[in-house]
């Protein structure tokens, strides 16, 4: 049995009487939650926390030993709280001390002008989607396929692409995964002994649900899967009080973005990276 904390709780065979399964709570059509490019960009920085996280003014530096952009990125958006001189050249001293190039997450719109000039050539452009919850959760079929839980086990690990081999980048990317203000990871399980067809991740923060990591095995594509992982993860979410859905994708990403746009997700913003210069 799996109640709503996602922990499976295991009751002796002898004790049941009955038993079904209890859907998700229908989620409620709302208006999408107010929120400007900066904002919702700081509640997605709450969602995929670097393993060390460090302010600087209301600069946020992030490190997770290389495990993506994300959390190895400074969000640099607001005041630092010193001259920017002074500012990128604590930035510069705190990744070198950890190893990592000092790469800057650049908002559009959010990063001010005189920063930007200051930086290298963009890379990894990506698109923030947004949409209302309620369409996500109504979304498609085979949500009864679905498993939700709050510990991302060696089966949904095991399709997550991102992790390669180095033990200290997968500690970290455990870590990275388990942040966030609520999270909630989902399985479509495979048959028995094979790995699971698709999992998802979602982050409820307030109002807003962030979704990442859909993945679908390559031979289970075009089935609906990632549609329904996406659409219990939302009713799961709106059951936590949330009403927006927001999500990231690389912008060259065709496939997903046809995926979201199907779910009526629309661009709020757009972020990219870019190296700051060695002086």
């Amino acid at each position: 049995m799996v109640p709503r904390s996602g922990e499976p709780v295991l009751v002796p065979e002898k004790l049941l009487v009955a038993g079904k399964v209890v859907p998700p709570f229908p989620a409620r059509r709302a208006p999408l939650p107010a929120a400007t490019p900066v904002e919702l960009q700081r509640i997605a920085g709450r969602g995929w926390p670097g393993v060390e996280q460090e302010a600087l003014g209301e600069w946020t530096l992030r490190a997770a030993a290389g495990f993506t952009r994300r959390a190895n990125s400074v969000q640099a958006l607001g005041d630092p709280g010193l001259p920017l001189p002074q500012a990128l050249a604590a930035v510069r001293d705190w990744y070198a001390a950890r190893g990592l190039p000092a790469q800057v997450e650049v908002v559009t719109p959010g990063t001010a002008d005189g920063l930007r000039e200051l930086l290298g050539a963009p890379h990894s452009p990506t698109l923030v989607r947004t949409a209302p919850l309620a369409g996500v959760a109504r979304a498609g079929t085979g949500q009864d396929r679905v498993r939700l839980s709050r510990t991302a086990d060696a089966d949904w690990m095991s399709l997550y692409g991102r992790l390669g081999e180095d033990p200290a980048v997968r500690e970290a990317a455990r870590r990275v995964l388990h942040g966030g203000p609520s999270v909630w990871f989902a399985t479509v399980p495979g048959a028995p002994g094979q790995p699971p067809l698709a999992i998802g991740r979602c982050v409820v923060d307030g109002p807003w649900a962030c979704f990442g990591a859909i993945e679908v095995q390559p031979y289970a594509r075009r089935a609906g899967l990632a549609t329904a992982v996406m659409a219990v993860l939302a009713a799961r979410a709106a059951e936590e009080g949330a009403s927006g859905a927001y999500l990231q994708v690389e912008a060259g990403n065709e496939g997903a973005i046809a995926l979201y746009d199907g779910l009526g997700f629309t661009t709020s913003h757009t972020y990219h990276y870019a190296l700051l210069p060695q002086e």
